[in-house]
């Protein structure tokens, strides 16, 4: 199973509750809150946001965190890159050569194209498409039979 860290997907969770409200700031305590998640790991995400470019932290009695950027202008891939790092599958996808077989591993250069999908799909999507209510979730109106009108 391919899976993220628990870090990359709070942050993900973070951001993307940042980005339902570009213009207010919120404090690490907020965050942690609203997002039911413990204060220190909302502080440290914080934290590596800031320093990845996606948040931006003021400080004082009305300090707090938002995004850096547009929600629009951030990507999925650039959130988990801020907290895990460059993305890879598998050691040898971007750390070479870490691995005794590179030289000689019938599979590296397959992994290579599949950590490249992986990235551009997470790249393709914004903070600001995660935070849009998708389709499948909003109600269609119903129309009960004791409203529907006669013919």
């Amino acid at each position: 199973m391919v899976i993220l860290s628990k870090l990359a997907d709070y942050g993900v969770i973070i951001a993307s509750h940042l980005a339902a409200d570009r213009e207010r700031q919120m404090t690490a305590g907020t965050l942690a809150a609203e997002t039911r998640l413990q204060r220190a790991t909302v502080a440290k995400i914080l934290k590596a946001l800031a320093q990845g470019g996606i948040g931006a932290g003021a400080r004082g009695a009305a300090g707090g965190y938002r995004l850096a950027r547009a929600a629009k202008d951030i990507s999925i891939a650039e959130v988990v890159a801020a907290i895990d790092g460059v993305i890879g599958l598998t050691q040898c996808s971007v750390h070479s050569p870490s691995c005794e077989r590179t030289d000689f591993c019938p599979t590296r250069p397959h992994w290579r194209r599949i950590n490249d999908v992986v990235g551009t799909a997470l790249a393709a999507v914004s903070l600001a498409e995660m935070v849009a209510v998708p389709r499948s979730f909003i109600a269609e109106p119903t129309v009960s039979t004791s409203d529907a009108i006669a013919p």
